[in-house]
This record gives C-alpha cells, sequence and structure tokens, in this order.
C-alpha cells in the first residue's frame, strides 16, 4: 500500500500566511515530518509526495530527512484539486492500494491504523474517514445509510444547511485506485470538486463507499486561526525537554511541560509556563512572561516586560515590553516597544474575521493579530481583535489598526486615525 500525500493546493483562506501550511513548524519538525510520521506508525512506509513547482524542492528536502521510508514525487502543475493531485501521480500508482492524505488535517495514527483495518477486512471499494462535529466545517458533509455506506457526499452546504453532522476528513482509502481514476478522467468539467464527483459517480456504478467513523483528534487548517488549534494539539503532548546547551538563569521559573531547544537562554526572572515550546537560539528576556500554551520559533527575542500568551510565533521575531495574546505572527517580525495585540471584544462576543466576500465567526471570543511575514509595528501601537497584517508591511506609531492590513502597506498615523499608504515608497524614502 502506498500513501499519497496531497501537497500541491493553495490555501485561499489563509491571508496573511502565504507560506504552506503542511511547513509549519511544530516542535523543530514541519507539520508534513509529523504527518509522515503518524502513517508510518500505522505501518505505512512507501509515500507518493504531490507538490506543485514552487514547494516540491521544499518538500523533497524534508523527505531527505526521513529515515526508513521510501518516496517518490509528483508535481501538480495546476491548482485543480485533490483529482489533479491524482492525475499528477498516476504513473506511480499501480495496482495496490492507496491511502490518500491531506497533511493539513490532523489526526491520531489511531486514524490510519483503523480506516486501514476496517477497509482491508471489508468488501468496501473504498474508505472514509468521518469524524462527527458540532459546529460548522468549510468541508465536506458525508450522508450514510445503516450499513455506514455513503451515499452523497455533500461538499461546502454551508452553514445551517449541513445534511449531517459527519465531516469527510481527507483519510480516505481506496483498494482499487485505478477504477478511482477512470472515473475521474470520466469527469469533463474543470470544477475543484472532480474528485468527489468521482467517488459519486462510483456509487451510482454500484460501487460500496464506507465511511469509517473516527472520535480520536483532528484539527484541520482552513483558516489562519486553526493554527492555534493544531499548535495546541501538539503542545497537548509535550513532556518536559531542556537541551544541554540551554541556559536557563537561577532566577528564572520553569513550570510545567515544557520543551527548551539548543542555545535558548532564559534570562533573570524570566517566567515561562507549560505547555510551551522555545525555538533553538531563543532569547526570553528580564521579567518577561510565556504562558497558556506558546510556541516560540527559532532566533527569536522575547525582550524585558513582554507576555506572550497563547500564540505561535514564527523564527526570527523581535518583541520589546509587548503583549502578545492569542496570536498567528509569522516570521521575521518586529514589534516596537509598547505594542499591544487586542484579543477580546469589549462585549465578549465572538470574533469574526472577512475572508473574501464571506464574515467567517472564528467560534471564539479570544483571537488577537493574525500577522505575516516580515511585519514591523512602532512605538505604542495597538492591534484590534482579529485584525490580519499581510507580509512586508508597516504599522507607524501610536497607530490603533481597527481593519486589516494587506502585503507592502504601511498605516501611518494621521489626525484623525491613519492612512494606508505604499510601504515600498515609504521604504525608499528613508
Amino acid at each position: 500500500m502506498k500513501a499519497i500525500f496531497l501537497c500541491g493546493g493553495v490555501g485561499k483562506r489563509m491571508f496573511p500566511v502565504t507560506w504552506d501550511k503542511f511547513l509549519l513548524q511544530f516542535l523543530g519538525k514541519t507539520l508534513l515530518e509529523h504527518q509522515i510520521e503518524q502513517v508510518k506508525r500505522a505501518g505505512l512506509d512507501n509515500f507518493i509526495l504531490v507538490g506543485n513547482s514552487h514547494n516540491i524542492a521544499r518538500i523533497k528536502e524534508v523527505a531527505e530527512n526521513i529515515t526508513d521510508a521510501r518516496f517518490s514525487f509528483a508535481v501538480q502543475e495546476k491548482p485543480t484539486g485533490m483529482a489533479g493531485a491524482l492525475k499528477a501521480a498516476s504513473d506511480l500508482i499501480t495496482g495496490e492500494p492507496i491511502l490518500v492524505v491531506n497533511p493539513d488535517d490532523v489526526v491520531d495514527s489511531e486514524a490510519y491504523t483503523r480506516i486501514i483495518t476496517e477497509c482491508q477486512g471489508g468488501s468496501a471499494t473504498s474508505c472514509m474517514l468521518a469524524y462527527e462535529t458540532q459546529t460548522y466545517f468549510p468541508g465536506g458533509y458525508l450522508v450514510l445509510n445503516k450499513n455506514n455506506e455513503i451515499t452523497s457526499i455533500v461538499e461546502k452546504p454551508g452553514k445551517g444547511k449541513e445534511p449531517s453532522r459527519l465531516v469527510n476528513v481527507v483519510v480516505h482509502l481506496h483498494t482499487q485506485p485505478q477504477k478511482l481514476l477512470e472515473h475521474i478522467a470520466a469527469i469533463k468539467n474543470t470544477s475543484d470538486d472532480i474528485y468527489e464527483q468521482a467517488l459519486t459517480r462510483m456509487i451510482e456504478h454500484g460501487d460500496s463507499i464506507r465511511a469509517v467513523k473516527y472520535t480520536g483528534s483532528w484539527q484541520a487548517i482552513k483558516y489562519p486561526w486553526d493554527i492555534l488549534s493544531v499548535m495546541d494539539y501538539f503542545l497537548g503532548k509535550v513532556s518536559s525537554d531542556i537541551a544541554t546547551s540551554a541556559s536557563i538563569a537561577p532566577s528564572a521559573t520553569i513550570e510545567d511541560n515544557v520543551i527548551i531547544a539548543g542555545g535558548a537562554r532564559i534570562m533573570e526572572n524570566a517566567v515561562v509556563r507549560g505547555p510551551c515550546y522555545i525555538g533553538h537560539n531563543s532569547i526570553i528576556g528580564n521579567d518577561t512572561l510565556v504562558r497558556g500554551g506558546s510556541h516560540i520559533g527559532d532566533d527569536c527575542v522575547v525582550g524585558h516586560a513582554t507576555e506572550i500568551k497563547h500564540s505561535y510565533i514564527g523564527d526570527g521575531c523581535w518583541f520589546h515590553q509587548n503583549y502578545c495574546g492569542d496570536s498567528v505572527v509569522g516570521y521575521h517580525c518586529s514589534f516596537g516597544a509598547g505594542t499591544v495585540t487586542g484579543n477580546l471584544r469589549l462585549d465578549d462576543r465572538n470574533i469574526t474575521v472577512m475572508v473574501g466576500k464571506e464574515i467567517v465567526d472564528t467560534n471564539t471570543n479570544k483571537l488577537g493579530s493574525l500577522i505575516g511575514n516580515n511585519v514591523r509595528t512602532g512605538i505604542n501601537v495597538s492591534i484590534m481583535p482579529g485584525v490580519r497584517i499581510g507580509a512586508n508591511s508597516f504599522v507607524g506609531p501610536h497607530v490603533c489598526l481597527d481593519n486589516d492590513l494587506p502585503e507592502n502597506r504601511m498605516a501611518r498615523a494621521v489626525t484623525p486615525g491613519y492612512e494606508v499608504v505604499d510601504s515600498t515608497a515609504i521604504s525608499e524614502k528613508r
């Protein structure tokens, strides 16, 4: 059996996170590495990794770090959905069963073990992992008969129109992959749900597609704030591990399960409360507080009197006298003294974010800022809950940012409020 990882898609809802989701780092490894390890625990060691022309080189680099596994690679030239990914890998798909995995769906190894066991032991042509959810999820829903066979797949029905509570988690096992490819080839339209249409055709032609219900952990990255849920998943599994090359001042406080990587320094009177991850060579400065389940990348400086609470921080970020709560921060960001990320509305209601033309409920009343790579803020900046800042942008001193800021822009204070200008022009003048 081969496991096929679908890594060629484009995250349309992820602004300001512009890099591939499966390359997000958790506990010192990419999400792709974690996912491959989970599948290996279920007994598989033969993988097909499908990327696109922009990320295939990086995917191959990740695979080189993984031992005891065989890898083949395919390139999906256009973002044409799961069907396009399988077409791109068709030369690598033989008659043996395939396990199709979306690396953005984070599940326990039990999910893989269960679907392999149930599908191989039955008469179904295919099996799909089904997860019962109580809140709306912007994905596919499954309708079953009394034998747990799938009778229909409804893609993105819209909130309040869900045909069931069973979400289609992209962990699918196909015992006859050539039959699936034939049905994919028979569909002539260009929509991005050809894969789901092919499965519907299989059902109509009498093939049995069985739902394998799964009740373990499941976290899917559909929106940028979902990174916090995946962070919580990984931090919930950590045990204390402090590298011998890490330096911790005698007056610092380390509580609960904390991973501190090599070369990191925890300065005098700093407090780090787990579960927490501190990356390689990062500095947690004097009188700082890191708490609430935070993940701080490599080469960061969390300077004097800063508080980081339940936030995901990328590599190379700098802080000084800041509050960063319930936020996602990209790589190489710098916060001027006094920058604060608001994470709670005054009325305590759930925080909503405009994604495209849709207002999306984040299903939480605690959400701070969502910040892309290479963002800088000036002194005494306030960022309102749920506000997104695009890559390579600046927020000038004393700005209260209450709307999203696109990439390559600068918000600078004027009377009253602030104005948004091209950050490139500002940089050239300086």
